[in-house]
């Protein structure tokens, strides 16, 4: 039985496809989790708040813009509150949307203790999850002159009960499904059952679900939800099983974002679910990787470097090779909205 203070745990995603035939050819999103620096590695702290990593996110938009691609920046509310007008040139020019992107420790009111359970949003008392999203909207509006439509829990921390708050403060688009990955061991949802492709939320007017482009791969993918948990276990990851597993391409569980991966496995991941039938590609990282020494996927100047680098090859593939085309949150769900 699933506690009752884990409401994350007994997320059970259900829904309509949608029609994206209706796209013709591949597509691509770009989703950035807006945030402030933290220790990713140190307890929660509501005093961490800085954002000065929104100095340099003009790297990677540059790089998006080049290429025709409308980032969603799912803004956080240290990032709306301390620089939420930094987003409105790129708004008023049509470069950039804005969402939204919860972390309850940083966002008030601050009713909750802190800890790693009341990291997941939808972990939260109903009530006060929903208090806490409609202060982060005011904010993100009040800031960058846009109100969010599109919704990224954080922690990828989402539950059933959080999709009533999302219709009531007019949200459109979930993005907070992040498969095939299992937070199920530390309070947060399981997604490693569902699938990469868009569609319509269960018990929902028009709220649409476009998950976090993420998938197992490889000959014995089709088992993966059982049996990734048993080769990544402590015991067998001392005989580096995962590792050969990954090498021989037999398991992999793998992510479309430049943090972590190579270009090598964001393109393998790409084909393989375009092969299937995949028409909706999110692209999707941290705002502060942009900044040198504030995530571990950019430690250093040449790992930030290589970050952007990845990105511009993946580009290149994308709409040189697989011949895709660029399209924003908002013109995915025109796009996809029933007729």
């Amino acid at each position: 039985m699933t506690p009752k203070n884990h409401a994350c745990r007994a997320l059970k995603f259900r829904g309509q496809p949608a029609a994206t035939e209706r796209l013709g050819g591949p597509v691509l999103l770009a989703l950035i989790a807006t945030e402030e620096e933290f220790d990713w590695s140190a307890p929660f702290s509501r005093a961490q708040t800085s954002t000065r990593a929104i100095d340099d996110l003009h790297l990677i938009h540059d790089v998006l813009r080049e290429y025709g691609v409308v980032p969603t920046y799912a803004l956080d509310y240290p990032v709306a509150e301390q620089r939420g007008d930094a987003f409105r040139p790129w708004i008023e020019e049509g470069s950039a949307e804005v969402g939204a992107h919860l972390h309850p420790w940083v966002n008030p009111p601050h009713d909750e203790s802190v800890g790693d359970r009341n990291s997941f949003p939808g972990n939260l008392d109903p009530e006060l999850e929903f208090r806490k999203l409609a202060a982060l909207v005011e904010k993100i509006e009040a800031t960058t002159g846009m109100r969010p439509l599109v919704y990224q829990a954080g922690r990828f921390g989402v539950a059933a009960h959080t999709f009533g708050h999302l219709e009531r403060l007019g949200f459109k688009i979930d993005a907070s499904a992040a498969p095939p990955f299992n937070y199920w061991s530390e309070g947060g949802p399981d997604f490693a059952g569902v699938g990469a492709a868009p569609f319509w939320i269960e018990g929902t007017e028009r709220l649409l679900e476009v998950p976090v482009t993420g998938a197992y791969l490889g000959g014995l993918r089709r088992g993966g939800p059982s049996l990734y948990p048993l080769v990544r276990r402590r015991t067998l990851e001392r005989l580096k099983v995962g590792a050969v597993f990954s090498r021989l391409h037999l398991l992999e569980r793998s992510r479309l974002s430049p943090e972590g991966h190579e270009l090598s496995d964001m393109v393998r991941l790409t084909r393989a679910l375009h092969g299937r039938g995949q028409r909706t590609f999110t692209f999707y990282f941290h705002s502060p990787t942009v900044t040198a020494g504030c995530t571990e996927y950019a430690r250093t100047v040449a790992e930030r470097d290589a970050f952007l680098d990845r990105s511009r090859r993946y580009l290149d593939f994308f709409f040189g090779e697989l011949r895709g085309r660029a399209l924003s949150y908002s013109g995915l769900y025109d796009e996809l909205a029933p007729r």
